[in-house]
């Protein structure tokens, strides 16, 4: 990512579960919005996107270039199809990709240049070419039907549209009434009354299951459709002969963020952002959380300031997707594995990551990632 806020000339490799870890203003929530803001593209409303986060569009750019254009790269790889490199320039003031390309293994199936489209959907078929007379936000493939992006191009979009972000979670939110949610909690949980609603019975039955393994009191998770549409949320717990309702109002918050955690894990969704993990959540439970999200099906980005939660994680887990990163002298983020840094690496050997971590002056790191720098 290029020109993203703090992000400049920014690469970093994502594991199946990678956890971002730095200082304060490191950039960690910049890059897990970095990863959001390329879904959107698949999803073409910028508008809606930047008032949902009450941003303006000169939010987007970074303060250390007077570029307006926001540059990105994304490497997807794919079991059956090989590597698929999605890349695109997206001017600030249009909100949309004024230059994009897709390659599959190196041959090109789609270009946007100078308003002018190449598009092969299929391998050995002729590449169909039009220009682009028609106004749009994010990427052109967010705008075409699925008739005419069969195949690779067609995937690429459907794996964009399935990372989802709740990087703005919060109790607040995730106690509100909401009408419908179309398949999305929202960025801060807010239509999660209405998600579970939509989920069914069986659905919400097997998240309660899940629940129930730390919270054993908790007897059923109930949603209902009021009068007016709004979806209410509650939950009945036992003690000992009771019975007892509680309403989402009064939900503790590590119930309803463990809820939400565990309902996008059970999701269709392929690629979960979550800021700060262990907000909210008792220490007893989160390795109960941390097992969770290692061992999903999904592609799971998180942060965390927590070395309780490094601790849970085993080496090799750790080596492959616990992630360093800083600023340089410039002000721009950067990301470095945190276990090849040779000082990190040497103490894994003797304590845990959340040790190593607690063991760290984070600060101090700085020298000696430079002298890796110099060499590589």
């Amino acid at each position: 990512m290029d020109n993203f806020k703090s992000l400049v000339n920014f690469r970093v490799n994502f594991a199946r579960f990678s956890c971002l870890v730095g200082l304060n203003g490191a950039g960690k929530s910049t890059v897990l919005q970095a990863v959001d803001f390329l879904s959107q593209l698949m999803r073409g409303d910028l508008d809606s996107w930047l008032s949902e986060r009450s941003w303006a569009k000169s939010d987007l750019n970074s303060k250390l270039s007077a570029r307006l254009n926001l540059d990105f790269k994304v490497n997807l790889q794919f079991e059956a199809l090989g590597e698929l490199v999605w890349k695109g320039s997206v001017n600030r003031n249009s909100l949309h990709c004024t230059a994009e390309t897709v390659q599959l293994n190196g041959e090109s199936l789609l270009k946007v240049h100078e308003g002018e489209c190449s598009l092969r959907s299929v391998k050995n078929v002729r590449a169909e070419k039009f220009k682009v007379v028609f106004e749009y936000q994010g990427s052109i493939l967010s705008q075409l039907k699925e008739s005419q992006i069969t195949g690779p191009l067609l995937e690429l979009r459907n794996e964009l549209l399935k990372v989802h972000s709740l990087d703005l979670l919060s109790p607040a939110q995730l106690r509100m009434k909401t009408r419908n949610a179309d398949g999305q909690l929202g960025l801060g949980g807010q239509r999660l009354s209405a998600y579970l609603h939509e989920l069914g019975k069986e659905k919400r039955e097997f998240l309660k299951n899940r629940l129930a393994s730390v919270y054993t009191q908790l007897e059923s998770i109930d949603t209902k459709s009021l009068r007016s549409g709004w979806k209410q949320l509650g939950v009945k717990e036992r003690f000992g002969s009771q019975l007892l309702t509680t309403p989402a109002e009064h939900i503790n918050d590590g119930m309803l963020r463990l809820m939400a955690i565990l309902s996008q894990l059970d999701s269709d969704q392929h690629f979960l952002v979550f800021d700060e993990i262990e907000n909210g959540i008792n220490p007893e439970l989160v390795e109960f959380l941390i097992d969770a999200l290692v061992t999903s099906s999904h592609q799971v980005l998180v942060t965390t300031h927590s070395p309780l939660v490094l601790n849970y994680l085993e080496d090799e887990v750790a080596k492959e997707g616990l992630i360093y990163l800083y600023k340089n002298d410039n002000g721009a983020t950067q990301a470095i594995p945190f276990f090849s840094i040779p000082s990190m690496a040497k103490k894994l050997q003797a304590m845990g990551p959340g040790e190593v971590f607690v063991d760290t002056h984070l600060s101090a790191l700085a020298e000696e990632i430079s002298e890796i720098d110099s060499v590589t």
